[in-house]
């Protein structure tokens, strides 16, 4: 297995940057993945790209995740970053955005099972690092999921990665963990399931009703990376995390777009805390790290 333990960070955007991946680690999180990067965009060598690849020597293991649907921008793009340590790559079949999806990327691929082996198997065939995919449980319905995971697996694959919900729910509804257990029963590779994890009980009861080998939280760990280590934190270790995400995001990415981001980052962790609704309201308008900081000191 990849993982160090079987809670993994899914990939996030806007959240499952460096700065918040190092804090999951430390809460026990067994893997991580960056926020979703275009080939195509490494292969026009995109500065935004760039930024969204950096890791730090502290975290593992790293899945860089990658979209796009030509076979030849994907060779290109694992072999541009061959060189990173600590990482696999990991191909996006799940993203159901509309702007992805017209461009025959993401959830599209689903619909396209020729195509996604090609990705697949053009990424196996350029790097010695282990390749995974992130896909959903179809487009508009479920059948014919069980063999486009076969062939994903024929292609090369080293783990799935399946979240319960199909492209035309995007996040809505209930994730249908029954055809997460199919397609694991089906395969011979390690299957990692994601979808309603808000909880380390739900965690361990997907592990538990379906037999997957990891559970991947995405929406659950915002504002909560204590998630991983099952763990109920006091006030003030959540005002300790803020801070220190706060002033580790303005170090990153300068105080303008770090306190942009910190905004939506500390609604995440006052979640449910007396006063939430004008405590968002205030860190909303913040606009420096001393504003923000002062702040959370009157939590």
């Amino acid at each position: 297995m990849l993982w160090t333990n079987p809670f993994i960070l899914a990939p996030l955007a806007g959240v499952s940057d460096k700065t918040f991946r190092k804090i999951c680690f430390e809460h026990g999180c067994g893997m991580a993945f960056t926020e979703m990067v275009s080939a195509k965009g490494l292969f026009y060598k995109n500065e935004n790209t760039k930024d969204l690849l950096a890791i730090d020597k502290s975290e593992g293991p790293v899945g860089i995740q990658l979209f796009g649907h030509e076979p030849e921008m994907f060779t290109y793009a694992v072999k541009s970053i061959e060189g990173l340590d600590n990482a696999c790559i990991d191909i996006n079949m799940g993203c159901p955005v509309p702007k992805v999806v017209k461009n025959h990327e993401g959830s599209a691929l689903l619909n396209d099972p020729d195509t996604a082996a090609a990705c697949v198997k053009a990424c196996v065939e350029s790097t010695k690092k282990p390749v995974t995919v992130k896909m959903r449980i179809g487009f508009n319905e479920t059948s014919g999921v069980v063999d486009f995971a076969k062939r994903i697996q024929d292609a090369g694959a080293t783990f799935i990665t399946v979240h319960g919900r199909t492209r035309e729910q995007y996040y809505s509804g209930k994730a249908d963990w029954k055809v997460i257990k199919e397609i694991k029963s089906a395969l011979s590779i390690p299957v990692v399931g994601n979808g309603d994890i808000f909880s380390r009980e739900d965690a361990e009861r997907m592990l538990s009703e379906t037999g997957v080998d990891a559970v991947m939280i995405a929406r659950g760990a915002m504002g909560n990376p204590w998630i991983f280590s099952g763990e109920i934190p006091a006030l003030e270790e959540i005002k300790a995390v803020m801070t220190r995400h706060a002033v580790d995001i303005v170090a990153e990415k300068g105080e303008y777009a770090g306190i942009r981001q910190m905004r939506a980052h500390a609604g995440n962790y006052i979640k449910g805390i007396k006063g939430a609704a004008s405590l968002r309201a205030r860190i909303n308008s913040c606009e420096s790290l001393e504003q923000l900081l002062s702040i959370i000191k009157e939590i």
